[in-house]
């Protein structure tokens, strides 16, 4: 039986870059090297893809603009990978085929990878790919839609306003008396499109907050402003296509003030609590919440759902969802399958089966209308 040819996606341009590489590097070290043939496909931080010798040594040194050129075309005649040769005369490319691709990995976090724009290649490539889809994507990543959906079908979410970067840039004060109107301190302020914590401050006073609003501004255009509360951190993993299944719930208990890029990648004091220590009325809503805000961005393969357990009113708040979560061996989504009594390597084979099956549903779509006369 010959092998199924994966190409595995990672690096971007993204603040998360850096957690992007440390979950390929996971990935490619579990990965069933029997059953699978993976090609590696770097993105540098300025967006060039790299492809052949050792594209993710490239990205850890920064030598990644040195490396081989690589592209995929965006027409499903050609689902190979391709090499990108500059002609001498400086005007010229030429293609040359690196290797045919059967199913695409995306470990892409954040902005250009997670947020709907690689998947679009990807569907116009007719290529299957690990993951949720365009919309599911990319109404996972923008902060503010997502949680307009999930107000829309009942969800609980915690208040927000959303400011553009040009009203914080014209009048930061202004912004931050709306936010003051609706919601006391603390406050969080966050990039509508990012995650692991890029971006994200806790404010607690009008001179903070000013400060905090244009920190998340350079992350990103629209910025959001939530309402803090006494909260727990729970998060439930996510897994499947049109019938999705939710792991048991964690908890995180942050080393800082909350669960910022530091508690998360660099001091390691933070603690993983698997099962989270609470009861099973309030876990077993947030499985149901979880497939439930799975289901309503029409999510596909995998995703993990962060709640916000109010200490003081038990009330559960969905917080955000991640259609592409980190997936180190230490990053809780695969830790949350691994307590529910899924294995590292057996979630990779899963995630891979489920594109393949989405693939085959989707071939099921007529794309081709003639009319009868």
């Amino acid at each position: 039986m010959s092998k199924i040819r994966v190409g595995l996606i990672f690096g971007g341009r993204s603040g998360e870059h850096e957690v992007s590489l440390r979950s390929a590097r996971s990935v490619l070290t579990a990965i069933n090297k029997d059953k699978y043939e993976v090609t590696l496909i770097g993105i540098t931080k300025a967006g060039q893809w790299i492809a052949g010798n050792d594209p993710m040594a490239a990205l850890l040194s920064g030598a990644g603009d040195s490396s081989a050129k690589a592209a995929l075309l965006g027409e499903p005649q050609h689902r190979a990978l391709m090499q990108m040769n500059d002609q001498p005369d400086g005007r010229a490319v030429t293609l040359s085929s690196i290797t045919e691709l059967d199913v695409v990995f995306p470990l892409l976090h954040g902005t250009f990878g997670e947020d709907g724009t690689v998947q679009g290649l990807l569907e116009l490539a007719n290529l299957p790919y690990v993951g949720a889809g365009v919309l599911g994507s990319s109404v996972g990543m923008d902060k503010a839609v997502f949680k307009a959906v999930m107000q829309a079908v009942g969800i609980p979410v915690v208040k927000s306003v959303l400011a553009l970067r040009r009203e914080i840039e014209e009048d930061a004060n202004a912004v931050a008396a709306q936010a003051e109107a609706q919601f006391g301190y603390p406050m969080f302020t966050k990039p509508a499109n990012l995650g692991s914590s890029v971006g994200i401050v806790k404010a607690h006073n009008r001179a903070e907050l000013s400060g905090a609003l244009r920190e998340s501004a350079r992350w990103d255009r629209r910025v959001l402003i939530e309402a803090g509360i006494n909260a727990r951190e729970i998060e439930v993993s996510v897994l499947g296509n049109d019938h999705p299944i939710a792991s048991v719930p964690g908890e995180i208990v942050p080393s800082r003030e909350f669960y910022d890029y530091e508690a998360k990648y660099v001091d390691d004091n933070s603690e993983l609590l698997i099962p989270a220590p609470i009861d099973e009325a309030t876990a077993r809503r947030a499985q149901a919440l979880a497939v439930s805000a799975f289901q309503a961005i029409d999510a596909a393969g995998m995703a993990r759902v962060d709640f916000l357990l109010d200490r003081d009113s038990g009330q559960l708040f969905l917080n955000e969802i991640n259609t592409i979560p980190g997936f180190t061996e230490i990053s809780m989504y695969p830790k949350l399958w691994a307590a529910s009594g899924v294995g590292y390597s057996e979630l990779i084979d899963r995630l891979i089966e489920l594109a393949l099956e989405r693939q085959a549903e989707k071939e099921r779509t007529e794309r081709v209308y003639e009319v009868k006369r």
